[in-house]
């Protein structure tokens, strides 16, 4: 199994804007040290040729959303937390505005498989609306991939 996330941020201003300059010119190296990072499967992009280009989506203009699929938990806490890209989180206050309802969530699929914005959306809402569970999780309160497998969604999905 391998482990899709979702996160999702509501920029402060359109993404031009000069007020996120500072932001837009890290998406490159940040995207290329999520691309290289021990672990890291997919990212879903908006532009092979373009670094800086964020995703086009049918959800809101100053919605910034990030997706992406890593071999595990812990390779994708690496990239999050233990490295260049805790620096650009801890700057998210200048560029995203606070929300007060989950905005990243997790869940497993079959290795091989890439999932869609629109299923990786319903997760978050399923996180908004029941809370953690093998279908949708957070870091905080994680399950492990047998937890998923065995889950007829799962299985489903193999097929």
């Amino acid at each position: 199994m391998h482990l899709a996330q979702l996160n999702i941020a509501h920029l402060r201003a359109p993404i031009d804007a000069p007020e996120l300059a500072a932001f837009v010119e890290l998406l490159a190296p940040v995207n290329a040290l999520a691309d290289t990072s021990p672990g890291f499967v997919w990212r879903m992009k908006e532009s092979e040729d373009d670094p800086t280009a964020t995703l086009t989506h049918a959800y809101g203009d100053h919605l910034l959303v990030n997706f992406s699929v890593w071999e595990s938990l812990e390779s994708l806490w690496n990239y999050a937390y233990r490295s260049a890209h805790l620096d650009v989180l801890r700057r998210r206050r200048e560029w995203f505005l606070r929300v007060a309802e989950p905005y990243m969530v997790m869940w497993w699929i079959p290795e091989g498989r890439l999932p869609t914005l629109a299923e990786g959306m319903r997760r978050l809402e399923r996180l908004r609306d029941e809370g953690p569970s093998p279908e949708a999780f957070t870091f905080k309160d994680s399950y492990d991939s047998s937890e998923a497998a065995s889950r007829p969604a799962a299985a489903d999905a193999r097929k």
